[in-house]
Formats: C-alpha cells, structure tokens, sequence
C-alpha cells in the first residue's frame, strides 16, 4: 500500500452456524495471502471464538485483551505459517458479546487502525443477527454473507442482508454459497436470495463466489490444518481462491 491508502475490511457473517463461516474465513485468508496480500484475520466471533482452535494454536493475548488495554495489538497478532496474520479472539467473553458502546468505538478504531497496516482485514464475526454482528457489519468495506441450500440458511442470510441495508445503506454486500452440491446447485441458492433482494429490498445481491461440497475439508479441520496447506489442489480450494481473485479484482477497482 502506498502512504495515503488504507486496507480493505471484510466482514464475513452468515445468519446461522453450522455454513462453515470460520473455514471459509481462515481458507479466503491464506488465499488472499497466496495472491500477494498482506492479511490480518480477526476472530470477531465474541461468543464462540474458535480460530485458534481450528488452527491448533496455544493459548496467547486475545482481542479481548487488547481492548481491555492489557496487551497491544503488536503483541497479541500471531504470524501464521500459511501467510497471514490472525489475532485470536475469545470464546464465550459476554462482555464483547454484548458490546456495548464504548466498546464498539474501540473495535472501530482498532479496525481502522489495523487497515492502516494490512491490506486486508477480514473479519470472522458471528453467527445471527445480534447488534454485535451487525454493527461489525456496518463497519465493513464489504459484507460477504454465507449461505447453504438449507432452507434456514436461506432464510437467516436473507435477515442479514434486509438488516445491512438499513445499518448501512448503499453498502457492498455479496453472498458466497457454501456448501454446494455442485456449481449449479450454488447458481441456484444466490438466484433464490437475490431474487428476493430484489423483491423485497428493491435491489438484488451479487454472488462473490460458490464453495462446493468437499469431503477434504472437514479431515483438513480434524487435523487442525488450513486446507490449502493439507489439500492445495481440492476442488474446494479452487473455489475459494476464485474467490480470493474476485475480491482482489473489486479492491483493485475501487483505487481505480
């Protein structure tokens, strides 16, 4: 980045758990870092943290941390060895979960700060619509919402984004389908949810990207691996670096 520019924040939120949200943010993470991008992930899940866990990482200074003033955000990033940075966050900490005001303006500032430094900070947040989440949302360049062919997914990716567009008007919002049987069946979920947009919104969403269905993917979290270090040439680590290009393609426009 040059002197007077600033990274992107990504925010990436489904409406329900279990859509493989934290895969998708850890494998889009070393993705982007595959391409030449300097990657800060952030574990802003504040009720159910588990990026580090996923990863097999030890116990160290946390967001939480950070934002209590006990350790600098220097001291509390961790240098991954698929490229990216992470700074872990804090499973089950009510009081981020709840984030009040006060601590909502330092999460702010501590982002901005932070796409000072990396080019790109992608944010895990958590599953829902909690204020939380939402105002993570808000804070974001681009808002990508994970949804599967579950019905509920559907329906809870579809609450995310009505919220977005009031939180946030005019703000970039894009959806990845998760989970796909097969490229196809994911045209078919965004089709579903852009349709909708569009009805009932007044504008459609855009498709950032389709994940197929990958049994590669659940042993590459059992071994507490980033799939495209266990498995660089699954079909699914295609699809996310497809993703990755994508978002670097609509960062590179936006400075242009």
């Amino acid at each position: 980045m040059s002197g007077n520019e600033t990274g992107r924040i990504i925010a990436i939120a489904s409406g329900k758990g279990g859509v493989g949200k934290t895969w998708l943010s850890i494998s889009l993470a070393q993705a982007l870092a595959e391409a030449g991008q300097r990657v800060l992930l952030v574990d802003a899940d504040f009720g159910l943290a588990n990026i580090d866990v996923q990863l097999g990482l030890p116990p160290g200074p946390d967001l939480g941390e950070v934002l209590a003033g006990r350790s600098g955000l220097g001291q509390a990033v961790r240098r991954h060895a698929a490229g990216f940075d992470l700074l872990p966050g804090r499973s089950g900490c009510g009081s981020l979960a709840g984030l009040g005001g006060a601590a909502a303006g330092q999460v702010g500032a501590l982002l901005r700060g932070a796409a000072a430094r990396w080019e790109v900070v992608l944010l895990d947040c958590g599953a829902g619509i909690d204020p939380a989440v939402r105002g993570l949302a808000a804070l974001a360049d681009t808002l990508l919402v994970v949804a599967t062919e579950e019905p509920t997914s559907l329906t809870d990716a579809y609450a995310v984004l009505k919220l977005h567009r009031r939180d946030r008007p005019g703000g970039d919002q894009r959806v990845v389908v998760n989970l796909a049987a097969d490229r196809a069946a994911g045209e078919h979920v965004w089709r579903s949810l852009d349709t909708a947009c569009g009805r009932f919104l007044g504008a459609g969403v855009a498709l950032a990207g389709i994940v197929r269905r990958d049994a590669r993917v659940p042993e590459a979290i059992r071994r507490q691996m980033p799939l495209l270090t266990r498995h660089p040439m699954a079909a699914s680590a295609e699809d996310v670096r497809s993703l990755a290009a994508g978002l670097n393609a609509i960062s590179s426009g936006a400075r242009n």
